[in-house]
């Protein structure tokens, strides 16, 4: 069945629901400039006191990110009620270095996902959080899989 409303195909979102929103999935991307051109890296993530932490190793990612403007976007899709969002977190990203910001971060539940030492912590400040959510076009209210 086709999803009909009188309600407008994009919402905005209040800077709470895209914290909720950016909180309820576990992951995300980061967007960083390397040498000029954009990058973006997968990443999982938690939002911690208004903020994004992350956890990683050094290199790329880390160096691209560390005290420069980066772009964090979380998304997803509701099949039941055709509806995607997206969430923009826009700031600067830093490395967590302080003794006891080290250690609050630690208590985290940002854990890495692939093999291999991951000790450095970045959180990104941000300066805006923007969201909307789609009434995607055709979308149904049933999962794809009923009948």
């Amino acid at each position: 069945m086709n999803i009909t409303s009188n309600q407008p195909d994009t919402v905005e979102l209040s800077v709470s629901e895209c914290w909720a929103l950016a909180r309820s999935v576990p992951v995300g991307r980061l967007a960083v400039t390397v040498d000029g051109e954009p990058d973006i890296f997968p990443i999982n993530h938690v939002v911690d006191h208004g903020t994004i932490v992350i956890r990683t190793a050094a290199g790329t990612k880390l160096s691209a990110s560390d005290r420069h403007v980066v772009a964090f976007e979380a998304d997803g899709y509701d099949a039941e009620r055709g509806e995607a969002w997206s969430v923009v977190v826009k700031g600067v990203a830093r490395s967590v270095d302080g003794l006891y910001e080290t250690i609050d971060a630690l208590q985290l539940p940002v854990f890495p996902w692939q093999g291999g030492a991951k000790p450095y912590f970045l959180r990104i400040e941000p300066r805006t959080v923007t969201g909307r959510r789609v009434r995607v076009s055709g979308g149904r209210t049933v999962n794809a899989g009923s009948e």
